[in-house]
């Protein structure tokens, strides 16, 4: 048990110190960005969110991989009082069986010596424990107030192309149940949900606004390592929706709105195609996730989710071959279930159903605008707006990703989160656009 009484009486004195430095921040800001009345409510839920996960996992799971994650990060920790030089060389990322050896029982041994992706992420966190003195619910809230700034760039990045949904954008990138859970404990997640906010951010002033800076640089630079390290698949859903939004910045300076509309597939094409070409020359670093295994992978991965040991915990978007038209014959379902799924009827437990009642919410609201929009004009409407058409199309391939090599719900509701707040706030959006132009006030 990794949860101690040390956790319960640290909790409130690190819970309240950072709120008085989020309180501060606030205030000083808020004059010029009023946009910060958000910032402290949006961190401090995010903290509740990071202790419910260290809960939920310790008490209703009695252990997983959050719990590993620590466990891992404490031996490593430990191990430097024993032997510093070997400390260092594991940071840097040795994980060679002679290191190994030079764990034991006084240090505890890491649990992910031999994944690489989950041990960097172990690597990340020894800081945290450190700062944390060990303690398993305080390393996941200062991994959880470092993680918020890529959430808050985010927010602020919105709000930068759309100003008056304020509160809709506050609710879609910092109060949606799922994302705040699963993006604020010990986990992938919440690294690689920050990341994505940075990217996305520095990528818009960099390129789209042209504020050149070593700074936005460096942070796209480290974004990209940080989901190369961990999640390489979220960098093929941004890849191509990155080249994308570039074009699309060019596409807006032509008149004609014909011309417009036969330019827009051809950049479309054009995105992707260099995404892919981008790709298949990192091969060496995505290993398993390089371009020609990628789609083996995804096809083992959804047969493996699919066993009896999940206990029928798990959807079926039918058995396909690993090749571009094998994928591509599921992309609608893969899509439609990372997006919507799991529904009411498959609820199993308490946490899925709260994820169900808010997937009903996002199916509903979609169903609602494509009906309204009379479905062409839904994807015309996006395409107008070079952010939005980044949103949805970052959403649409990070979904037939996820959905494509996951078929247990208990895996989906978590993995999906970095696509959520993209797609709830594209939705958001379109109904402002609708209501703007129809000049009515939807209730929805």
């Amino acid at each position: 048990m990794v949860l101690t009484i040390f956790d319960w009486l640290l909790i409130p004195i690190y819970f309240l110190g950072i709120y008085f430095i989020a309180n501060y921040i606030q205030k000083k800001n808020i004059s010029k960005q009023p946009l910060y009345k958000w910032y402290t409510r949006g961190l401090m839920v995010k903290l509740i969110g990071a202790i419910a996960v260290c809960l939920i996992y310790q008490l209703y799971y009695t252990g997983g991989d959050t719990t590993c994650y620590f466990e891992t990060s404490r031996s490593i920790l430990n191990l430097a009082r024993k032997d510093i030089i070997v400390f260092i060389d594991i940071l840097s990322g040795a994980n060679t069986h002679e290191n190994y050896t030079s764990f034991d029982a006084s240090t505890g041994w890491p649990i992910y010596w031999y994944d690489d992706k989950a041990l960097f992420v172990s690597r990340l966190l020894v800081p945290l424990c450190f700062f944390s003195f060990n303690n398993f619910v305080i390393t996941a809230i200062l991994l959880a107030w470092l993680c918020y700034t890529g959430v808050w760039r985010l927010f602020l990045l919105f709000n930068e192309e759309f100003p008056v949904l304020q509160k809709q954008l506050a609710i879609s990138i910092l109060f949606i149940p799922s994302v705040v859970f699963w993006g604020s404990g010990l986990l992938k997640d919440t690294i690689t949900l920050s990341a994505v906010g940075w990217y996305t951010y520095h990528f818009y002033y960099f390129f789209i606004r042209k504020k050149y800076s070593v700074g936005s640089g460096i942070c796209i630079f480290i974004s990209a390592f940080l989901l190369i390290a961990i999640k390489p698949y979220i960098l093929f859903a941004l890849l191509p929706g990155s080249i994308i939004w570039l074009s699309n910045q060019r596409l807006k300076k032509i008149q004609s709105k014909v011309l417009r509309s036969l330019a827009t597939p051809f950049f479309i094409s054009i995105g992707i195609g260099l995404g892919v070409l981008i790709l298949s020359q990192m091969g060496d670093v995505l290993g398993v996730y390089a371009i020609d295994k990628v789609l083996d992978k995804a096809v083992v991965s959804n047969m493996d989710q699919k066993q009896s040991y999940y206990n029928g915990n798990s959807f079926d978007i039918g058995d396909f071959e690993a090749t571009l038209p094998g994928v591509m014959s599921k992309a609608h379902l893969a899509i439609a279930a990372t997006l919507f799924r799991p529904y009411l009827w498959d609820a199993r437990n308490p946490v899925m159903f709260l994820s169900a009642l808010e997937n009903t919410y996002i199916l509903l609201l979609t169903l609602f605008l494509m009906i309204r929009l009379k479905f062409f004009g839904f994807f015309t409407l996006i395409g107008e707006n070079p952010l939005l058409l980044f949103s949805v199309l970052f959403a649409l391939f990070f979904a037939f990703s996820v959905g494509l090599a996951t078929s247990n719900f208990g895996s989906l509701v978590r993995l999906k989160i970095p696509c959520i707040p993209f797609f709830v706030s594209s939705l958001f959006v379109l109904k402002h656009f609708y209501e703007k132009k129809a000049n009515v006030k939807l209730r929805f």
